[in-house]
């Protein structure tokens, strides 16, 4: 991803900024050399962020600033300390999902809100792109043989089923991660099918997808990758009908959220070695330690790792600065979140 942002404003011009996410964040994501390029395009209040915004310290930053730059760990911004901030015009999030702090309160106030969701959404589609391809080729289990047996065996009798040429990938949701995830199989030999209410024909042939309704895209793929939000109307919305559809040796991939799968259902037909599971997410979010898939052969669990990470939250912060810098010369966010959308977005 290659960002562009104006000229940074003149001194004279400048916003006053205050951090507010858990320290561990700020650690994470804005380094020194962030910090100071935020310092060169807003009048940023010093450090420590602010974790706790009831605090007196909290109230007396908040009372002359314009703009919040947000992160994992931002407090709820509701009425109450929308009040302590009469100023407060923008906030900047750091991540992707501002359901967590961007309250009602702030879309009546008109704040306007920006998240790095964009930058987010490409180490995810990264990690589903890998899955797809190693889980296609069996990598992992036959180099679990491979180290048992010590022995490589005859490769001309490797299954047909083995293997990514013209496999069919089913994306459930054309999200941003969903649609990244389009755009990085274009260069492979397999066939794309997109289910997504929301999506045309057209828009989906534009996509170079075939859509298709939900019962379809589990029962023709070889694999179906998980990126729909959890909102109200898809908790469960990948329950016991689906999976049981899908056909022998399918992979499901999920890397939204775990309760957009029935996680019971999911276990059923992974113990019963009828298809493989890929689960950066589960439901709960870390399965009970006596849970059969954590030694099941046939899943392959990873801690919530597909979302940016190590030298990865350095694209937040870089888009983030962009973001910063169009706002404080008066260009506006490139990567604004509306509050209609909400209904649509992680």
């Amino acid at each position: 991803m290659t960002l562009h942002a104006p000229d940074v404003p003149d001194r004279e011009s400048r916003p006053r900024a205050a951090v507010a996410m858990s320290p561990d964040a700020a650690t994470a994501v804005l380094d020194p050399q962030s910090l100071g390029a935020f310092r060169r395009v807003c009048e940023l209040a010093p450090l420590p962020v602010l974790d706790d915004l009831a605090t007196s310290r909290a109230r007396s930053v908040l009372a002359d600033v314009d703009l919040l730059i947000t992160g994992w760990g931002c407090p709820p911004l509701d009425a109450e300390v929308l009040r302590a901030a009469p100023r407060l015009r923008a906030v900047v999030h750091t991540a992707g999902s501002v359901r967590g702090h961007v309250t009602d309160a702030c879309w009546e106030r008109g704040i306007e809100v920006s998240s790095a969701a964009a930058a987010n959404a490409l180490p995810v589609a990264e990690y589903t792109l890998g899955m797809i391809l190693l889980t296609g080729k069996r990598v992992l289990e036959r180099a679990r043989d491979f180290r048992v047996s010590r022995t490589r065996g005859n490769w001309l009798r490797t299954p047909r089923s083995v293997g990514n040429y013209r496999r069919t990938v089913g994306i459930l949701s054309a999200s941003l991660i969903g649609r990244r995830v389009v755009e990085l199989l274009r260069p492979h030999d397999v066939g794309v099918l997109l289910h997504d209410p929301y999506v045309s024909d057209a828009d989906a042939a534009e996509l170079g997808v075939e859509r298709v309704e939900l019962p379809e895209l589990f029962r023709r793929c070889d694999t179906v990758s998980v990126h729909t939000p959890l909102l109200p109307s898809t908790r469960g919305l990948v329950g016991r009908s689906l999976i049981d559809a899908m056909p022998a040796d399918a992979v499901l991939i999920n890397t939204s959220r775990g309760a957009v799968v029935e996680q019971e259902a999911l276990t059923d037909a992974v113990l019963a070695g009828r298809i493989r599971a890929v689960l950066d997410v589960t439901d709960p979010e870390v399965l009970p330690p006596d849970h059969p898939l954590w030694e099941c052969e046939n899943a392959l669990i990873t801690p919530h790792l597909a979302g940016s990470e190590g030298n990865e939250w350095r694209r937040l912060a870089d888009l983030a600065l962009a973001e910063t810098t169009r706002w404080a010369s008066g260009a506006g966010f490139l990567h604004p979140v509306r509050r209609e959308r909400l209904a649509f977005l992680a």
